[in-house]
């Protein structure tokens, strides 16, 4: 889950950063394989081997294949993933019983339709007929009930798990104080009937997450790297074949519920050996990648490139936070006085070539039924200073020291000057490594931090339930308001829109005025796709479905 200052490239970056990327850093590296036989089990090990210099294959030469660059995942195990290198790999490989379109429309996936019953507290979703794994075993409600366990198991809980946290007793397993039997999942052939906490229309969408998508039986964890040959077994619309430190070979799984992808061979390219996406592009070495903004922005106006020029619906956001456990962010008047002491609006608009606007709220502008209110503290210094003194710092004297600690955030300098020029406050930056900085923002967050987040599907509750939840495992700052909670879970519970919509502009005003986090900015994505390529289209989870691909013909 790319220092900020980097540009937001798909290869041979982490799969977090500025104006690009995604939800969680990987809790830790789970290697996974099939009891079955040899296959894939560490993805990150079998890409880590030697850098040595493979031969790119040309674009496709024929309607049966395609070569797409993208980042390199660190698992391809849907319970081990929380970030979008990862998922957008997964997604290919095992398949959700929902997904959603790039008009962020939830559409039937596994599961063929889905019902809510008891005023929205139980959803039972139907399953196709006929569904198998890619090596024709059966797949069942069962193999979803298993799945979905995985994801909240209290030996190897997902970064994720809070997705489940709304099913009856999944919460009380994920934190090892109940059982797997009273978790409200039943699975009866095709019929899964999931027993919610409260009214959750929201979990059809909830559900199209790559965390929650089906593994088959016997998935465990052994030291093997995936070789050529493996005996993979996927529910996705493509299997992967081999595994090198170039990329990834996908072969089209003949059993898909939607009938075999058209595009059988699909050839990922997860390092470009030197060469930029843009320049591997033009010179046919990938037909199909994503492009940093600043790129985006002369491709637009050039005759050969533009017309090739992809935009992406992005569900991204930027967002700063504290530790409001301890001193001095354990007080909403310091955290409130650093939110209106910066002028967020202005460091975005001073800062970006346009390929980012300022945030006005935790929820990313494409998710549907998101407040138009603007929900970011106003720009105000002497506000800022009149809340330091109440706090008992006036004038800066007496704040203790601190860092601003972020994963290469280009903004932190500029974020120091001003706080130390309108409250009179010094604070230290500093960054850190990708997976160093996310493996201790998850266990013991710093004072004063940046995250980058796609959310993992498009509801407001998507950014608001699983960020700033209490107890949540991606609520970095550990913050907690009762109040905050009521009115989410309202807003959640309603089945009257404006009432679902009042209830959550509620809790995002509580947001405002406490400052756990400050949203900071949305950013767009692009792609280039090659002439003729139909179907390139990025979801608003921030990755395509290649089982949607396909070459122009005759």
């Amino acid at each position: 889950m790319l220092p900020s200052s980097a540009p937001p490239e798909p290869i041979n970056g982490p799969a977090i950063g500025r104006g690009r990327l995604a939800a969680v850093a990987i809790a830790g590296l789970v290697m996974v394989a099939l009891v079955a036989g040899p296959t894939l089990t560490d993805i990150s090990a079998a890409l880590r081997v030697a850098r040595v210099s493979t031969p790119l294959l040309a674009p496709a030469s024929s309607p049966d294949e395609v070569t797409v660059a993208l980042s390199t995942p660190a698992t391809l195990d849907p319970a081990a993933a929380g970030d979008a290198a990862s998922a957008a790999v997964i997604a290919q490989v095992f398949e959700s019983l929902t997904t959603v379109d790039a008009n962020l429309v939830v559409r039937p996936a596994l599961a063929e339709s889905w019902a809510f019953r008891d005023g929205g507290k139980t959803v039972v979703f139907t399953l196709r007929d006929g569904l198998t794994f890619s090596d024709g075993t059966p797949l069942t409600a069962a193999d979803v009930k298993r799945s979905w366990l995985r994801v909240i198991d209290p030996k190897t809980p997902s970064p994720l798990a809070s997705l489940l946290d709304d099913v009856v007793g999944a919460a009380d397993l994920a934190h090892g104080r109940g059982t797997a039997d009273a978790v409200g999942i039943e699975a009866d052939g095709n019929t899964l009937t999931v027993h919610m906490t409260r009214p959750a229309t929201d979990f059809a969408a909830v559900v199209a997450s790559p965390t929650l998508a089906v593994v088959p039986p016997g998935l465990r964890t052994i030291p093997a790297p995936l070789v050529p040959g493996t005996n993979f077994v996927a529910s996705g619309g493509y299997v992967p074949t081999s595994a090198t430190a170039s990329g990834i070979e996908l072969t089209a799984n003949d059993r898909y519920w939607a009938g075999r992808p058209a595009i059988r061979d699909v050839h990922v390219r997860t390092t470009l050996d030197g060469a930029s996406p843009v320049q591997a592009f033009q010179d046919g070495k990938v037909d199909l990648t994503s492009v940093a903004p600043y790129d985006a922005s002369w491709i637009a106006y050039d005759g050969s490139l533009g017309p090739d020029l992809r935009k992406g619906t992005s569900l991204s956001l930027e967002y700063f936070g504290f530790d409001t456990r301890k001193p001095p962010f354990d007080d909403a008047r310091v955290r409130k006085a650093f939110a209106s002491a910066i002028d967020w609006n202005r460091l975005v608009k001073l800062g970006t070539d346009g390929s980012e606007e300022p945030a006005t709220s935790m929820v990313p502008p494409a998710v549907p039924g998101r407040s138009s209110q603007d929900f970011v503290p106003a720009f105000d210094p002497t506000a800022a200073r009149e809340l330091m003194a109440q706090a008992g710092y006036p004038g800066g004297r007496g704040f203790p020291a601190i860092t601003l600690v972020t994963a290469g955030n280009a903004y932190a300098a500029a974020i120091a000057a001003q706080l130390k020029e309108n409250l009179g406050v010094t604070i230290a930056t500093e960054s850190m490594d990708f997976t160093q900085y996310f493996d201790r923002l998850q266990a013991d967050p710093f004072a004063f931090w940046a995250v980058d987040w796609i959310a993992d599907y498009p509801a407001r509750t998507a950014t608001l339930r699983l960020l700033l939840g209490s107890g949540q495992t991606n609520n970095y700052g550990r913050w907690s308001s009762p109040a905050f909670d009521a009115a989410l879970s309202e807003g959640s519970s309603a089945t009257d829109p404006a009432v679902a919509a009042a209830a959550f502009d509620r809790a995002e005003g509580i947001v405002r005025d406490e400052a756990p986090v400050v949203p900071f900015s949305y950013s767009t994505s692009w792609w280039l796709s090659r002439d003729g390529l139909l179907g390139a289209g990025e979801n608003g989870l921030g990755f395509i479905r290649l089982a949607g691909l396909d070459w122009a013909r005759p």
